[in-house]
């Protein structure tokens, strides 16, 4: 049996959801805010085209979540140092965890919705477990290291979209200082351990 396309309309309005969408998110005051009948109005579409495409609110933000984490995750998985996989793990962990702050920097109401939406743990998201996973087995290269699991959890927590919101937008930490804090904070977790 043959898989079928997407009606070009579909795909049409699916893109238009999505710019509306991305657009109602990066300018407004808070995640909250931004309803489904505001994007559906701003891409010209009804209600009943959202739900159809993208099931609920949560659906939809993470479809434009993922859409905006596609280039980064391309750049972890195959990518050249320091993000890449070929890249020695003491200097990749910090990488990753920069590339992941940045990501939230730049999406941070578009992160705080998708990590406050529903009422499933963050922890138990796709792109949650994806993260997690690839910085332990990066974690797990690093000789010494005692629980990479749990120390990929607790590196990953500072970057958590509610702190990265309390620090840049609550507090005015600016992103260099912010960034330049996780990789100390990273450098000291990890110790100076010798690459294997």
């Amino acid at each position: 049996m043959t898989e079928r396309k997407p009606r070009k309309d579909a795909a049409r309005n699916r893109a238009a959801v999505l710019a509306a969408a991305d657009d109602l998110f990066t300018r407004g005051a808070s995640a909250e805010s931004v309803t489904m009948a505001d994007i559906a109005a701003a891409a010209g579409v009804g209600k009943a085209t959202l739900f159809r495409a993208f099931g609920d609110r949560t659906g939809l933000i993470l479809a434009l979540y993922q859409a905006r984490l596609d280039p980064v995750r391309e750049a972890v998985e195959a990518g050249p140092p320091p993000l890449g996989p070929a890249t020695p793990p003491l200097r990749r962990v910090p990488a990753l965890l920069d590339a992941v702050l940045c990501f939230k920097l730049d999406n941070r109401h578009l992160a705080l919705a998708l990590e406050g939406a529903g009422g499933d743990s963050p922890y138990q998201a796709e792109h949650y477990q994806r993260w997690h996973g690839t910085l332990q087995a990066a974690l797990e290269r690093i000789p010494n290291l005692a629980d990479s699991g749990f120390t990929a959890h607790a590196l990953l927590a500072a970057t958590r979209a509610d702190l990265v919101e309390h620090l840049a937008g609550r507090e005015g930490v600016p992103r260099e200082r912010m960034r330049a804090d996780l990789a100390a904070f990273t450098a000291r977790v990890l110790g100076s351990r010798e690459v294997a």
